[in-house]
């Protein structure tokens, strides 16, 4: 128990709550606690009824049975690798802005899924984070599936690939790696390779609330590989589909 307090409390915060919550509200929905009704994003509840909290549950909750339980478990495990990382890496002095990302990815999924109807939003919140972090790692060689390797860059469309083929989830993969380009585009590509205004910028009351870190050694919104030395990494990855098992790798090389 001491080891999972350990490790539980070395979880970077807003990961840490990201999973609680999902994890929580996903096991009280499954044993009857809270009606699954109140959990997903329908508009009519939303707009008329003002429940407000549907945005936020649709993102968190996750219907558990026995053939959606390995597919929660999978998403548990790349939220908390991908979030970490980014939170811990890329964001670690950051935090603020971190919070804003995930703010916006979280909006942009609530409206996307009320325009094409989308009850439960886990699926795509997740992907657009992992979406950031393979933008944001370009360079780093992926493993997945029977020894292929390739660029982080691409490992979204593999997945989208992997959704075509053995699942109908596929507009889950689409809305995620169109929320993730959104923020990514606009934060990043269209400043250093447009040579534009960043668009998305931290509100000060959030900088407030969440302010700069300063010292240490870590970067914060790494520019595209083409306005920056190219890192030669490595990370090796046990992947799958969205639906499937897709997975973390370990840096192996150095600049």
């Amino acid at each position: 128990m001491s080891d999972f307090q350990t490790w539980y409390k070395q979880v970077p915060p807003f990961t840490r709550i990201w999973l609680t919550a999902t994890v929580g509200i996903s096991l009280l929905a499954k044993i009857g606690l809270l009606p699954v009704g109140y959990l997903i994003l329908q508009h009519a509840p939303l707009f008329y009824k003002l429940q407000l909290w549907r945005p936020m549950t649709a993102v968190l909750f996750y219907p558990l049975n026995p053939g959606t339980g390995f597919h929660f478990m999978m998403n548990c495990f790349f939220l908390y690798n991908y979030s970490l990382r980014l939170e811990s890496d890329h964001y670690k002095q950051k935090p603020g802005d971190y919070f804003y990302m995930l703010f916006f990815n979280w909006i942009l999924c609530v409206i996307v899924g009320l325009v094409v109807d989308l009850p439960i939003l886990m699926d795509p919140m997740v992907l657009s984070v992992l979406y950031v972090w393979c933008k944001l790692n370009q360079d780093v060689i992926v493993s997945f599936w029977f020894g292929m390797r390739f660029k982080a860059m691409y490992l979204p469309w593999v997945l989208l690939g992997m959704n075509m083929i053995l699942s109908s989830g596929s507009i889950f993969s689409l809305v995620g790696i169109f929320v993730g380009h959104a923020y990514y585009f606009l934060k990043f590509s269209y400043p250093s390779e447009l040579g534009g205004p960043s668009l998305i910028e931290t509100p000060f009351f959030i900088k407030r609330y969440f302010p700069d870190v300063q010292g240490g050694t870590h970067g914060f919104g790494v520019p595209p590989v083409g306005q920056r030395p190219v890192q030669q990494q490595q990370q090796q990855a046990d992947m799958a589909g969205f639906r499937h098992a897709w997975g973390r790798g370990q840096t192996l090389g150095r600049n």
